[in-house]
C-alpha cells in the first residue's frame, strides 16, 4: 500500500447525508432550499456539493480533448484562442493603418466590417494591404445582399497574392435569420444566396461563411438555454439549407460559425460552450460521419446587455470575468467590448485594455496552456449536463414548431426572448438581479458629465417592423433614464437620514437608505443620530432636504414615525425605512412612503421623481 493509499485509509469518506446533516446545522435552522440550492434561470436547480457518484454516469466525462463529441474542447495540445478585435470601415485607409497597429499589440484576429456601397477589388487592396492573412484569422462583413460579391472579391484578392487556400482562416458573416430577428423583416428569400456563397469559398477549408449569430439574443437578455437551444436550432436552418441546394453535408457543416454572446454567470457561461459542443456534435453526427464537420467553432463576444454607463470602470470587471468563462471552455476567438462602448465610440485606452484583457489571460495566466481545466469537476461536469438537457428540450419544441426561421417570420422567437428581457428587468427594478453600481452600491457623487447611452444600430433598416422584432435594452437603462432625467432637474434633490433610536438598527437602515436612493442620482445626507425627532427634524429642514427618511427600528417607529411627520408638517417627503408591524397605523396617519428589500426599487424612485415634480 503506498503511503497516499493508507493516508486515506485512516480516514472514512462522509456521505452525502452527513454533508447535508452538517450544513443544516451551520444554517441554525434556516431553510436548506432557499439558502443553499441555486435555482437557476436555466429552469433547474444547482446543488450546493457535488460527488463522484454524481457524475460517474455521465459519458462525458470519459471524453478526450480534441475528440467526439468535443465536449473538452477541439484542441489537444493547448487551449490557445484568437485575440479579436472588430473594426468598423469607414475609409479603408485609416482601417488598413490601425489593423497593422493592431497586429503589433498582440491581436491575431481582425474583424472587418465594410459598407456594401464601397465594396470593389481595389477598395480590398487598399484595406488588407501589409496584412500577412496566413498569419491571421480574418473576418469579414457587410450587408446581407453583398455577401457573395464580398467572398468573390475576397477570393480573387487571396489569388492574387498566391496565398495558399489551407493557410486562410476566419470567416466571412453571412445570416440572414440575424437580421429577421432584428428587424422583424422577412430577409428568408436571401437564404438561397447560401449555397453559392459556400461554392465560392468551397476551396478554403478554415473560412467559414454561415454565421450563427446568437451573441444578438445575449444582448436582448436571452437566458443561456434560449442562446444555446436557439442557435442549434439556427445552425439546423442553415445546415439543412444547404444539403437541400446539394451541397455536401460534410461540407456544409464545415462552412458554419456560431457567434455566442457571453453573459455574466461565469460558472453558466463554462458550461455553456461546453454543452454547446457536445450538442452540435451530435447533431451533425446525423448528417455526416463524425470528425472535423462535427466540431463547433465559436466566437464568443462579451455581451453588451449587463453593461452601464454610470460606473463604467465596473465593465472592467464583468468583462474580464466573461473572457475568463469563454476561455476555460475553449472558445475559438474572443471578442471583448470595450468598457466604454454603452455610451462613445470606444477610445484608444478603452480598446487597448480590452485587448490586454486577453493578453493578460494569455501571457500572465497562461489559460492557454492547458486544456478545459473545468473537465471532470464534479459541479461543472453536472451543470454542463443539467444545461444542455435544458437546451436541446427548447431545440426540439423549436424543431417540432418548424424551425427557427418559421418561428422567426411569426414572431414566436422574438417574443420568447422579449418576454425574459421584460422578466430581467422587472427584476432589476426589484433588485432580483444585481448590478453593482447602478441598483447596488451606486457611486454617490457621480454624474454623466454628459454621457448618453448608446444603443444597438443595425444598417439598411429605417422603417417600423413587418412583425415582432427583438429588442436589445441594456439592463442598466431604466435606472440610467431615471438617473439621467434627475441630472436634467433645476435642482438635485436631496434626501435626509433621519437616524434616531437602536443604533445598530438606525445605521443598517440609513446605509440601505442611502443606497436606494442614490440610484435615483439623489444627493444622501447620512447622520450620526438625534436625541429627538424634533431636533432631527430641524436639521433636515435647515439642509434643504426633500425627503426626510425615518432609520430607527421596527418596535421605536411606533414611537417615533407619527410625531417625525407630524413635526415635519409637509415641508419635505416623509419616508419610514422598513416595514414595522404598524405600518397600518402610520398609514391611518398620512405616512405614504415606505422603503425595505421588498418594494420595487424602479417603480419607487420614479413615483418620488413625480411627486418632487421631476
Amino acid at each position: 500500500m503506498s503511503q497516499k493509499e493508507k493516508l486515506f485509509s485512516d480516514f472514512q469518506a462522509p456521505t452525502a447525508q452527513e454533508w447535508v446533516d452538517k450544513i443544516n446545522v451551520d444554517l441554525k435552522g434556516a431553510d436548506y432550499q432557499k439558502k443553499m440550492v441555486w435555482r437557476t434561470n436555466e429552469g433547474f436547480s444547482m446543488q450546493p456539493f457535488y460527488r463522484l457518484e454524481d457524475i460517474k454516469d455521465l459519458s462525458t466525462v470519459n471524453a478526450l480533448p480534441g475528440e467526439f463529441p468535443y465536449v473538452r474542447g477541439n484542441k489537444k495540445a493547448d487551449n490557445t484562442w484568437y485575440v479579436r478585435q472588430n473594426i468598423e470601415v469607414a475609409c479603408p485607409k485609416e482601417a488598413n493603418a490601425k489593423a497593422l497597429d493592431l497586429l503589433n499589440k498582440g491581436v491575431d484576429s481582425l474583424g472587418f466590417r465594410i459598407p456594401a456601397k464601397d465594396l470593389g477589388a481595389d477598395y480590398l487592396d487598399t484595406l488588407l494591404a501589409g496584412i500577412e492573412l496566413p498569419c491571421i484569422e480574418i473576418n469579414l462583413s457587410t450587408c446581407q445582399g453583398h455577401t457573395v460579391e464580398l467572398a468573390k472579391l475576397f477570393v480573387a484578392y487571396c489569388e492574387k497574392k498566391g496565398y495558399d487556400k489551407k493557410a486562410i482562416c476566419g470567416s466571412i458573416n453571412f445570416d440572414p435569420i440575424r437580421k429577421i430577428l432584428l428587424k422583424g423583416k422577412d430577409k428568408s428569400a436571401l437564404i438561397a444566396q447560401a449555397a453559392e456563397l459556400v461554392g465560392v469559398l468551397k476551396d478554403y477549408e478554415n473560412v467559414r461563411c454561415l454565421a450563427v449569430n446568437a451573441d444578438a439574443l445575449v444582448d436582448a437578455g436571452a437566458y443561456s438555454y434560449q442562446e444555446l437551444g436557439y442557435a442549434l436550432s439556427w445552425g439546423v436552418q442553415y445546415l439543412e439549407a444547404l444539403t437541400e441546394a446539394g451541397v455536401e453535408p460534410w461540407l456544409a457543416a464545415r462552412k458554419i460559425k456560431f457567434n455566442l454572446g457571453i453573459s455574466g454567470v461565469y460558472f453558466m457561461e463554462i458550461a455553456k460552450f461546453r454543452a454547446a459542443r457536445l450538442l452540435w456534435a451530435q447533431i451533425v453526427s446525423q448528417y455526416t460521419p463524425c470528425g472535423e464537420a462535427a466540431k463547433m467553432h465559436v466566437c464568443a463576444t462579451t455581451t453588451s446587455y449587463n453593461k452601464t454607463v454610470f460606473d463604467a470602470y465596473v465593465n472592467l470587471l464583468r468583462t474580464q470575468t466573461e473572457t475568463m468563462s469563454a476561455a476555460i471552455a475553449g472558445v475559438d476567438s474572443i471578442v471583448v467590448t470595450p468598457f466604454d462602448a454603452t455610451y462613445e465610440t470606444p477610445t484608444e485606452f478603452a480598446e487597448r485594455i480590452a485587448r490586454n484583457q486577453q493578453l493578460l489571460l494569455k501571457e500572465e495566466c497562461h489559460f492557454d496552456r492547458m486544456v478545459d481545466v473545468a473537465g471532470g469537476s464534479y459541479f461543472i461536469e453536472t451543470l454542463t449536463k443539467s444545461l444542455a438537457e435544458q437546451a436541446w428540450k427548447l431545440f426540439l419544441e423549436t424543431e417540432e414548431n418548424g424551425g427557427i426561421l418559421k418561428l422567426a417570420l411569426e414572431g414566436k422567437v422574438q417574443e420568447a426572448v422579449n418576454a425574459t428581457n421584460a422578466a430581467r428587468h422587472a427584476g432589476a427594478g426589484k433588485r432580483k438581479e444585481f448590478m453593482l453600481g447602478t441598483n447596488q452600491f451606486p457611486n454617490f457623487n457621480e454624474t454623466s458629465e454628459g454621457k448618453r447611452p448608446v444603443e444597438a444600430t443595425a444598417c439598411c433598416e429605417t422603417c417600423a417592423p413587418d412583425f415582432t422584432a427583438i429588442k436589445q435594452t441594456r439592463l442598466s437603462s431604466d435606472f440610467e433614464a431615471l438617473r439621467l432625467q434627475v441630472e436634467g432637474a433645476k435642482k438635485q434633490p436631496v434626501a435626509f437620514m433621519l437616524t434616531i433610536g437602536n443604533l445598530a438598527m438606525r445605521q443598517a437602515r440609513a446605509q440601505f437608505s442611502c443606497n436606494f436612493l442614490a440610484c435615483a442620482g439623489y444627493k444622501v445626507i447620512d447622520n450620526l443620530g438625534f436625541p429627538t425627532v424634533e431636533e432631527g427634524v430641524d436639521a433636515a429642514v435647515k439642509a434643504g432636504a426633500d425627503i426626510v427618511v425615518l432609520c430607527s427600528s421596527d418596535d421605536e417607529y411606533a414611537e417615533y414615525a407619527i410625531p417625525a411627520f407630524q413635526a415635519l408638517a409637509g415641508r419635505a417627503m416623509f419616508v419610514v425605512a422598513g416595514a414595522p408591524e404598524c405600518t397600518e397605523t402610520l398609514k391611518a396617519a398620512g405616512i405614504e412612503n415606505f422603503i425595505h428589500v421588498r418594494v420595487d426599487q424602479l417603480a419607487t424612485l420614479k413615483e418620488y421623481n413625480a411627486k418632487l415634480g421631476i
